[in-house]
């Protein structure tokens, strides 16, 4: 029995010394092999210019105390000419009055809504079903977050609710009952509105536009007007400045154009000319991609010019942006992603056998693992960052770089056709 345990230990000893030395050649090969492989794929790359400057937009300040006013509208809403922006309430009264006039209104339009709808139901059994439906509806709308009917969806269960008290008599007088508080709430609104003209102010608009509760002093600081001089320098100084607050209820955007100003050095702007377009990356205070024209490009200044960028869209999103940092996307390049320091550049000699010249070409590209052997495979250098470079190839040629293609890095000779053990 001993015999055998000591065998048996002979044998692990021997398998465990075996796999060691193994993983040691391994290791050790690893570490002194110069040829590694690194997978090759396709990417799309966006070349951008990080800036930071100012929205700028036609801007009418709407003047008011906004401590003791009620906004009318939502940031961004339309607003058409002559509307109410804003009430202003000046004294405790005139807001308990105003909150009373919102559930007098709200119980006006109720009851006319279940007044309207009395008789539509025939038996009870269908308007309990109705009841409950409608709760279910509601809380859906409710747990869910959606709250673009949840008006419309608790009207109609107050309505049904009115009914019901109808059907079975609960509400005593029936039709007749609701006609009386409807008409007696009417009264009391009628009362509760001439009484508020006396301590209460509509603030109204001349012009129609895009309404923001954000006035920031930057209203007539910077306008589009002076967009069309605008230099490095003087925008700088318009950026250094800390604009005076204003007592305004909000404002109003009266033209749809916005533009966005900049300053860039000569070198960064070389891509841009005006009338062209360009993508606009938000991602501070709003996230989105806005296309956007080249208006204007400055003469140089100190090595700096000014950009100015004009569009249309998403102005009732971007209302409460004014200083911002942005990336403004010049082009999108596609190809393959390569690391840089497996780019060889090769010198082919040529000789013509009239003359005897020798002419010499060279030839960018990588070595790919083609079965067991390095396979030189050319490519245009279309972009290069910090470790990497984006390349195109003849997709025509047998030759070519392909996505998934196996990049050999080599810290020692290689050349077309070796094996690589």
């Amino acid at each position: 029995m001993k015999q055998g345990k000591s065998i048996n230990r002979i044998i692990m000893l021997a398998l465990l010394a075996a796999i060691l030395v193994y993983l040691a050649a391994t290791v050790a090969g690893a570490l002194t092999n110069p040829y590694s492989l690194v997978q090759c794929y396709a990417v799309t790359v966006d070349v951008a210019q990080e800036a930071t400057g100012l929205l700028v937009r036609e801007e009418q300040v709407i003047a008011g105390d906004s401590s003791t006013a009620e906004l009318l509208y939502s940031e961004g809403e339309k607003v058409a000419k002559g509307a109410a922006v804003a009430v202003v309430y000046h004294s405790s009264d005139a807001i308990t009055r105003a909150a009373r006039i919102t559930a007098l209104e709200q119980e006006i339009t109720q009851l006319q809504y279940a007044l309207d709808a009395t008789g539509a139901v025939s038996d009870n059994a269908q308007l309990n079903r109705q009841i409950i439906d409608a709760i279910t509806a509601l809380k859906i709308s409710s747990s869910s977050g959606d709250f673009t009917r949840l008006e419309d969806e608790a009207l109609e269960l107050r309505t049904l609710i009115y009914q019901r008290a109808d059907a079975y008599g609960q509400d005593e007088g029936g039709v007749e009952a609701m006609q009386s508080r409807l008409s007696s709430a009417a009264a009391e609104l009628a009362a509760l509105q001439s009484q508020a003209s006396q301590d209460t102010t509509y603030i109204t608009v001349d012009r129609p536009g895009i309404f923001s509760g954000l006035v920031d002093g930057w209203e007539s600081v910077v306008t589009p007007d002076m967009l069309s001089d605008m230099s490095p320098s003087r925008l700088l100084a318009l950026e250094n400045q800390q604009p005076a607050s204003v007592s305004a209820v909000g404002k109003l955007i009266t033209d749809d154009t916005w533009y966005f100003v900049c300053n860039l050095t000569q070198e960064a702007a070389e891509g841009f000319y005006t009338g062209g377009k360009v993508t606009v990356r938000f991602s501070r205070d709003w996230a989105g991609e806005v296309e956007m024209k080249v208006e204007r490009i400055s003469d140089p200044e100190n090595g700096q010019v000014t950009l100015v960028l004009s569009t249309a869209y998403f102005l009732s999103d971007t209302t409460l942006l004014r200083r911002q940092t942005v990336e403004i996307m010049q082009e999108s390049i596609e190809g393959i992603r390569v690391p840089a320091n497996a780019v060889r550049v090769l010198t082919n000699e040529t000789t013509d056998e009239e003359t005897g010249q020798t002419t010499q070409t060279y030839v960018t590209g990588v070595y790919a693992l083609v079965g067991t052997q390095a396979e030189f495979k050319p490519v245009d250098i279309l972009y290069q960052d910090d470790g990497y470079c984006v390349v195109a190839t003849d997709t025509g040629s047998k030759t070519a770089l392909r996505s998934g293609d196996q990049i050999i890095l080599a810290s020692a000779e290689i050349y077309d056709g070796m094996v690589i053990g």
